[in-house]
């Protein structure tokens, strides 16, 4: 799969988008209200207990809107913080530091909640299950989203269409199954292929056809069991479908290798974090 990229030029930039789209096209027109020379230290506080993520975000946030303000970590992303614990200090023009403070909170907020709902999901699903993000992501965040993943202990799927061959319900639906899986083996040119089944029929057409993965869609406990007994032979082997806090134990109990969870990218909760003066 493509590999994340967080380079401090990737940041920068990204975080340039995002004061853009705050500041344009007056700036901050109520804190230039503030006093321009006062200069403090500002808390960046946890309001709940969370793993943390996006604090190079936040920090150049405070560094684009002014150089000379210190963004002082005291605690790296994907530890765990409790709430009310210090995570950062900030330092400088106290004017700057109110401009740059939503955009930094909102990278913290959102990094930080992707990490701590796939660590939930991480801890339920137990070490011999991985969960697995999907391509359910906001359009343009998706490098941000899969890095929160990996800060919670998810790992990452597929980047993109590009990265394997992956045949769902539609394309079988627009086709048929054993014709798409023979094509994808035949130009598969090192890419991996996994195909989505919803029944045990479906599974057992395809089975000893050289493929990857058997992803297992929508399935009771009782049929995804029974699936993966017979694909484990053969197969890596995932499951998928409103997978949930509640499911997401007795899914894994079936012995299926992962399970992709879409909630983790497209309704996470952000995490509250707070500036305090």
């Amino acid at each position: 799969m493509s590999k994340i990229k967080l380079s401090k030029e990737f940041i920068k930039s990204t975080v340039k988008l995002a004061l853009n789209e705050d500041l344009y096209p007056s700036g901050d027109i109520t804190s230039e209200l503030v006093n321009s020379d006062k200069v403090l230290t500002v808390k960046l506080i946890s309001n709940q207990s969370a793993i943390v993520g996006g604090l190079l975000f936040a920090k150049q946030t405070f560094v684009l809107i002014d150089n000379k303000i210190k963004f002082i970590i005291k605690k790296k992303d994907g530890s765990r913080v409790k709430k009310g614990k210090l995570v950062a200090l900030i330092k400088g023009n106290v004017k700057n530091i109110l401009i740059a403070e939503r955009v930094a909170l909102n990278f913290l907020s959102h990094i930080s909640g992707i990490a701590t709902k796939t660590n939930e999901f991480v801890k339920l699903a137990g070490k011999n299950t991985k969960i697995c993000c999907t391509r359910k992501t906001i359009p343009n965040l998706r490098v941000i989203q899969k890095y929160a993943v990996k800060l919670g202990g998810g790992t990452n799927h597929r980047f993109n269409l590009s990265d394997e061959y992956l045949i769902k319900d539609n394309h079988i639906a627009s086709s048929d199954l054993n014709t798409l899986v023979l094509k994808a083996i035949k130009n598969k040119k090192g890419k991996k292929i996994t195909v989505e089944v919803d029944r045990i029929k479906q599974l057992r057409s395809i089975l000893g056809l050289k493929f990857n993965t058997v992803l297992f869609d929508n399935m009771n406990i009782k049929n995804l069991r029974d699936g993966v007994k017979i694909a484990k032979k053969y197969y890596e082997t995932e499951a998928s479908g409103n997978v949930s806090l509640k499911t997401v134990k007795a899914i894994a109990s079936t012995g299926v290798n992962r399970i992709s969870v879409g909630c983790i990218t497209h309704s996470a909760p952000a995490v509250d974090f707070k500036l305090e003066i």
